[in-house]
């Protein structure tokens, strides 16, 4: 980042940190005067763009993002924000490929950019206003007091947007309000048949095309859907040290924060853990949980996707587990209204006796 810019414009990729950072990015490039450029949605053209410049076993995350980078060149962005965020806390790390985006960026695009590369490492005493300043360096910008003003207003937009999110708003709906400073909130929670959690990183989970709209495909089916979004980072945290476990992973809030908040507050009536295929972290936050979940007798499914997962097959395993979850409740729900008439049976039964018994008594 030594190159200084001389356009306000930056182009961000729609990938890895933008989805749940957006909101932060927009109020503080907005707040500078920078001018976002954002790459288009995820397509299949993204992914096999990406791939072509990435060895095979990589993961599909980093090929998406690398086709997104690909993408914002095509559009003639001369600057491109593509973050280090090596930990978000003492010793919680992100994953090796996410802390060397720019490297990995850097040595498989050979094409004329500017990479705006800012470094967040908390285990390195690395501050998230250094990363901001770093951020706003690279555009000439060094007034402390305006970079103040900056991060403020990205974390309004940001605070807006998990409130709303938390009240049961979409994600869609949440950051299109929230970049637009406007605050909704859901007052009707519509109650369905069956619920469920799914554990996955926001980038999985909120890229349609990698998701194959899991979201949406669950609600057609009639079964109400809870995401990391509507859980607080407290409830995350303590959540995972009820289960005897620790945080590790820097994103580790999305998978078994979220899994455990619901287990253990038994909120849900299955787990979906959504994950892409190769990835190291997941595979083992994934298989803490199916321990828990498995003493607990909570049904977990584990999906894992890459860019050859055929949509048919992903919906058949989806329709499969619900369908277990709804037989599974109404099972129980039968056994509770029989034992319910039961025991009203023989409480008339034992009235019945001492009525007898006290008749007896009298004569």
């Amino acid at each position: 980042m030594k190159k200084v810019l001389k356009n306000n414009l930056v182009g961000i990729p729609r990938a890895i940190s933008y989805y749940h950072n957006y909101p932060f990015y927009y109020g503080f490039f907005k707040s500078l005067g920078i001018e976002i450029v954002l790459s288009d949605k995820t397509t299949t053209k993204t992914i096999n763009d990406g791939s072509k410049y990435v060895v095979s076993d990589t993961c599909l995350p980093i090929k998406v993002f690398t086709g997104h980078v690909i993408n914002l060149i095509n559009k003639g962005c001369e600057a491109i924000f593509i973050p280090s965020i090596q930990s978000t806390g003492y010793k919680i790390n992100n994953c090796s490929k996410i802390r060397g985006l720019p490297e990995i960026i850097r040595n498989v695009i050979d094409k004329p950019f500017t990479m705006i590369e800012p470094t967040l490492d908390k285990t390195e005493n690395i501050s998230f206003k250094d990363f901001c300043e770093q951020t706003a360096n690279a555009f000439g910008i060094t007034d402390k007091q305006e970079i103040k003003k900056a991060i403020d207003n990205g974390w309004k937009i940001y605070n807006s947007f998990w409130e709303m999110t938390k009240s049961g708003v979409s994600y869609t709906d949440a950051l299109e309000n929230a970049i637009n400073g406007k605050i909704i909130k859901k007052t009707v929670d519509i109650v369905k048949p069956i619920s469920v959690a799914i554990m996955a990183h926001g980038y999985n989970l909120f890229d349609e095309r990698i998701s194959m709209n899991i979201i949406r495909k669950l609600e057609k089916m009639n079964v109400k859907v809870y995401t990391s979004l509507n859980v607080s980072y407290n409830d995350s945290i303590s959540s995972i040290h009820s289960l005897g476990e620790i945080q590790y992973w820097a994103n580790e809030l999305e998978l078994t924060g979220t899994a455990a908040y619901y287990l253990l507050n038994n909120k849900v009536d299955g787990i979906i853990a959504l994950s892409t295929f190769g990835c190291g972290p997941d595979s083992l936050m994934v298989d803490e949980m199916m321990y828990h979940c498995k003493e607990a007798g909570m049904p977990l499914i584990h999906l894992t996707i890459d860019e050859h997962t055929g949509e048919a097959g992903f919906i058949t395993r989806i329709e499969a587990f619900t369908d277990m979850l709804l037989r599974k409740k109404r099972m129980h729900l039968d056994k509770k209204s029989f034992d319910s008439k039961e025991h009203i049976q023989n409480k008339k039964i034992v009235e019945i006796k001492k009525e007898k018994i006290l008749t007896s008594s009298i004569k």
